[in-house]
């Protein structure tokens, strides 16, 4: 984790910068430069700019903003990955689907999917449909009906992509917009740390740019993560319209719009939304 800033240099002292929350550091005859904040105030955690970040990932995932009537949806989309499902885009072939069943078992035992554990575990790490297929899709359906089984996909997003990736940004010094970047980028490519999973992108554009924390420029170092990220995209062909990058993202990182702040006008695959208003 990127030290916070304020850490002194080697013979410096530390002052508030009156009013703003940052700290300085004086060297030598009393020069002074400043070392950027930490990302203040609730960024993503505020519930209305969850709510958005929520709908800007369902515009991409699911050309639709109306990100809750997700919980059924499930399909193989031909990436590798077998079955793609849920408000995330949960897969048979990553891990993480196997893990959402068995929270759900664990929240509801005897549930619809819970019979379908040992088949997931088979085809954990292949895009095999193997003792799922038809009869696992219908049963999914069926149980994003369940209030428990919504429950258990909000838990599994939250743990797994949303907080990790938005603590990893405010520790980055980054605003909401910037927050919401490195989830869609988690939410995409996973939490790893190769070089086309979150980690790895971040630690590409950590090469090119300082973060916020490190002292560097904010909007630099968000055009930095967005270019890895296109890069990382581009290796896969079921990801490399990278139109969530350039007609979403990188909008409103030009905008200057870091806050994430409605009326918010994007493209996602060709397709035009927006959010005039808070949710």
């Amino acid at each position: 984790m990127i030290a916070a800033a304020g850490v002194l240099a080697a013979g410096g002292t530390s002052l508030a910068l009156a009013g703003t929350g940052s700290a300085a550091v004086t060297h030598g005859e009393g020069a002074v430069t400043a070392v950027a904040p930490k990302a203040s105030g609730p960024g993503l955690a505020d519930p209305h700019k969850k709510e958005i970040a929520m709908e800007l990932v369902s515009s991409a995932e699911n050309s639709s903003l109306d990100w809750k009537a997700q919980y059924k949806y499930i399909e193989d989309i031909g990436d590798g990955r077998g079955y793609t499902a849920g408000i995330i885009g949960f897969c048979s072939g990553t891990g993480d689907m196997l893990e959402l069943v068995q929270h759900y078992t664990d929240l509801k035992p005897g549930n619809g999917l819970a019979k379908y554990l040992p088949a997931l575990e088979d085809v954990n790490g292949s895009d095999s449909h193997d003792g799922l297929g038809s009869a696992f899709v219908s049963a999914w359906k069926t149980a994003a009906k369940d209030t428990v089984f919504q429950t258990a996909q909000n838990d599994e997003r939250d743990s797994v992509y949303f907080n990790p990736s938005v603590n990893q940004a405010k520790s980055d010094g980054l605003g909401t917009l910037g927050q919401f970047i490195y989830y869609d980028a988690i939410v995409m490519h996973g939490p790893g740390d190769d070089p086309v999973s979150f980690g790895g992108i971040r630690k590409t554009a950590m090469k090119k740019a300082k973060t916020p924390a490190q002292g560097g420029n904010e909007t630099t170092y968000l055009n930095a993560f967005l270019d890895a990220r296109k890069a990382a995209m581009k290796t896969e062909d079921a990801h490399d319209d990278t139109s969530r990058v350039d007609t979403e993202q990188r909008v409103f990182l030009q905008a200057g719009n870091l806050n994430l702040d409605p009326p918010l006008k994007w493209k996602t695959y060709g397709d035009s939304y927006q959010i005039l208003t808070l949710p």
